[in-house]
């Protein structure tokens, strides 16, 4: 069984400002993880809160990944099992849905790291290496997603959770909760409100982007991690492309 030490170049590259591109991975399939890994994005994350996953299908994945991205878990929820699950798989981080407080936020920095840090429980095969918890202490990543009315009213108290790496917007939710539609003046005066908050605090900020172009135009507005592709688009995009190619030249 590969072992997964958290390595130091995603945090340290979000710290120093940079944008991070990401492979959002929500079929469920392991062998699309492995593919997507070959690329070498600058991270990839795995959907368990909208996606099929299940324990077994993440282990499976982070061993096809070989350590070859840094991978984190949009988990179920932002309870201790979910997060200690996804970290005892391998994962070099979480991404907790639905967090609407600083005390929110709080739990799941604490539940991202062991003691004294915080209350992680110590487990897992995967992460037995010589250096895991020091290295987990030094490069782990706690993220909270800011998606509701009441999150963005709490955004700059959210921000300045001591411990908190990056703040992740959902759009879809976040426009749902505020009544407006995504790319309306409301919601992207909502998105600069998150942005100014993290900027504030020191935290980065990323957003769910549909694709590279929005990805690259919201890095020029300052968000810092980004969704390039999802697995989903990619596989549609290619089954329809490639049948299309056929029917046309079949006459």
């Amino acid at each position: 069984m590969t072992m997964h030490n958290p390595k130091p170049e995603l945090k340290a590259r979000l710290q120093a400002g940079e944008a991070v591109g990401c492979h959002w991975l929500m079929l469920g399939a392991p062998q699309l993880a492995e593919m997507a890994a070959e690329g070498e994005p600058d991270v990839l994350v795995i959907d368990m809160q909208h996606g099929p996953w299940s324990r077994a299908s993440l282990d499976a994945a982070l061993g096809l990944i070989a350590g070859r991205a840094p991978t984190l878990a949009r988990v179920q929820d932002a309870s201790d099992f979910a997060i200690g699950s996804a970290l005892d798989a391998g994962c070099c981080g979480v991404i907790a849905p639905m967090v609407n407080s600083p005390a929110e936020a709080a739990s799941v920095v604490a539940a991202t790291h062991f003691p004294p840090k915080g209350r992680r429980s110590s487990g897992g095969l995967r992460v037995g290496a010589p250096g895991y918890r020091e290295a987990a202490a030094a490069n782990m990543i706690a993220a909270v997603m800011i998606e509701t009315r009441e999150a963005l009213d709490a955004a700059e108290a959210i921000a300045a959770t001591p411990g908190l790496d990056l703040i992740f917007i959902g759009p879809q939710d976040l426009s749902l909760s505020l009544g407006v539609a995504p790319g309306s003046e409301p919601f992207e005066a909502a998105l600069k409100q998150i942005l100014t908050a993290g900027k504030a605090a020191g935290v980065p900020v990323g957003l769910y982007t549909a694709g590279p172009e929005a990805a690259i135009a919201r890095a020029a507005e300052g968000f810092q991690f980004l969704v390039v592709a999802n697995d989903g688009q990619i596989a549609r995009a290619g089954a329809r492309d490639a049948w299309r190619q056929f029917a046309k030249r079949r006459g």
